[in-house]
C-alpha cells in the first residue's frame, strides 16, 4: 500500500506520500521505478492515491481528458466523484462490488487532495472529508497520524508535519519506503465574513 498525508498549518497546506510500490511480497523500489510519485497534479489540486496500482494510470487519463472538475470545496469534491463514478465503470472497467451489505457501490479509491481551499479524504464509497490539521490513509497511516499527531502544535510548516507522517510510514509500516514526494502551497486567504448582531 502506502503512505500518504496531507497536513494544514500556518497558511499552508502540504501533500506527502512514500514512493514504494507492492506486489504481494515483491517490492518495486523508487530506485527501480521511473514513475514512483504517487500524487497527481489537476490544475492547482494535488490528488494522493492509495490501493491499487491501476489507480494512477486511471486517473492520469481521466484527469487529461475532463477539464471540468472541481475540487474545490467537500460538496465540490463529492459531486466530481460521484459523475466519475459511472465513467469509472464504463470506460475503466471497474469493479464496484466489496462487500454484500455495502450500501452503495464502491469507487474502490482512497484518496487525499490538498489545495488552496483546504485538505480533503475521498474514501470508497465517495465519502468526503475536510480536515482542519492533517491526516493519513494507506497502510502507514496509523504510524503516520502518530507522528503528526505528536509533532503538530511544534512544527513551523505543513511541510514540516508532512515530513514527519512519511518519515514514520516509511520507517515502520513494510509496504512503504523513502523517498517521499512532497508538494506544499499556500491556503487561499478566508473569506470576510461581517458579523450581524440583530437589535
Amino acid at each position: 500500500m502506502t503512505t500518504l498525508v496531507v497536513v494544514r498549518k500556518n497558511g499552508a497546506v502540504a501533500i506527502a506520500a512514500d514512493s514504494l510500490t507492492t506486489f504481494g511480497d515483491t517490492r518495486l523500489a523508487a530506485d527501480h521505478d521511473r514513475s514512483y510519485d504517487k500524487i497527481v497534479r489537476y490544475r492547482d489540486t494535488y490528488i494522493g492515491l492509495c490501493g491499487s496500482a491501476a489507480h494512477q494510470l486511471v486517473f492520469e487519463s481521466l484527469l487529461a481528458k475532463h477539464r471540468d472538475l472541481d475540487f474545490s470545496d467537500k460538496p465540490a469534491i463529492f459531486e466530481t466523484f460521484r459523475e466519475l463514478h459511472p465513467i469509472l465503470k464504463e470506460q475503466h472497467f471497474l469493479n464496484p462490488k466489496e462487500e454484500e451489505d455495502d450500501p452503495y457501490e464502491s469507487t474502490q479509491i482512497t484518496a487525499l487532495i490538498a489545495n488552496a481551499n483546504g485538505i480533503f479524504g475521498v474514501f470508497s464509497m465517495r465519502e468526503v472529508f475536510e480536515y482542519t490539521q492533517f491526516w493519513a490513509a494507506g497502510s502507514g497511516r496509523e504510524f503516520a497520524l502518530g507522528a503528526m499527531h505528536a509533532r503538530y502544535a511544534q512544527a513551523d510548516s505543513a511541510e514540516a508535519v508532512a515530513r514527519v507522517g512519511v518519515d514514520a510510514g516509511a520507517k515502520f509500516d513494510r509496504n512503504s519506503a523513502l523517498p517521499m514526494t512532497l508538494y506544499a502551497l499556500p491556503l487561499a486567504k478566508p473569506e470576510t465574513r461581517l458579523r450581524i448582531d440583530a437589535a
